[in-house]
């Protein structure tokens, strides 16, 4: 089966360039499932509910996201609506919305995906390691392909991340940067990497956002109010070829778009 990775979407000209592109690019690769990170969706931070809805409408089957998913207040009362919308799973206990998704491809076989954030250079939350070891086994029994959305800033912190649960799920995906990487690869033991996928948004940009706002916080040290950029587009994804009966990766690979 493939599975198909959308990186971080970033305001409208990231929604507009998935809508474009993503029945196309889902029907020319055969994709079985699909994965969008939405934690930028909403104005560059966040996502609301009706936003949530038109991308699961595109033909989305589960969304991922990161620390700022918590930016737009009234998606706490959509979580509750919503499963297919996850948040990290090692922030504090108690918070609205679920960190993990058991869903079903086309074809009836059982995919779960997980959502977890870095620590570095990030805030302050509980471990993902021991997060995600508590968690993981009570999955792999439903499931045997499991994606993994590691939503991180230190490419150590991924790597380690993967090297950590190489052989026991299917992928590790990294989000955040909004930067692509070209290390996309399957590790020792069966499980697909990448230290990030990219961001489908503006590239002419700094990481999605308009140039003079970021430039003039570098060059004054004052901060300055971030808006969307949106020329230039581009959609970037990894597609995944999965053993469904074993839940290893045979290969991974990126498939961007202009």
């Amino acid at each position: 089966m493939k599975i198909l990775f959308v990186g971080d979407i970033v305001g409208r000209a990231g929604r507009r360039i998935l809508k474009e592109n993503l029945e196309r690019v889902q029907s020319e690769e055969q994709i079985d499932f699909t994965i969008v990170n939405v934690e930028n969706a909403a104005g560059g931070f966040g996502i609301t509910p009706s936003i949530a809805e038109k991308i699961l409408k595109m033909g989305v089957d589960v969304m991922t996201s990161g620390n700022h998913i918590w930016d737009k207040r009234e998606i706490m009362d959509y979580f509750n609506r919503q499963p297919r919308l996850l948040r990290p799973g090692n922030y504090p206990p108690g918070l609205p919305g679920q960190f993990s998704y058991l869903g079903e491809s086309a074809a009836g076989v059982s995919v779960a995906v997980l959502n977890f954030q870095g620590r570095v250079f990030m805030p302050i939350i509980d471990c993902p390691f021991r997060a995600v070891d508590q968690h993981l086994e009570r999955l792999r029994k439903k499931a045997r392909v499991i994606i993994v959305d590691f939503h991180a800033e230190a490419t150590s912190e991924k790597m380690a991340f993967g090297w950590h649960l190489d052989g026991r799920v299917t992928a590790v995906l990294g989000t955040h940067t909004h930067v692509p990487t070209a290390d996309a690869r399957v590790l020792p033991e069966g499980t697909a990497y990448i230290s990030d996928v990219g961001m489908t948004g503006s590239y002419d940009s700094v990481i999605g956002m308009k140039i003079e706002p970021s430039l003039h916080r570098f060059l004054t040290g004052i901060g300055s109010r971030f808006e969307p950029a949106i020329s230039s587009p581009r959609f970037c994804s990894v597609i995944i070829d999965v053993d469904e009966v074993t839940g290893k990766a045979r290969s991974v690979r990126r498939r961007d778009l202009a």
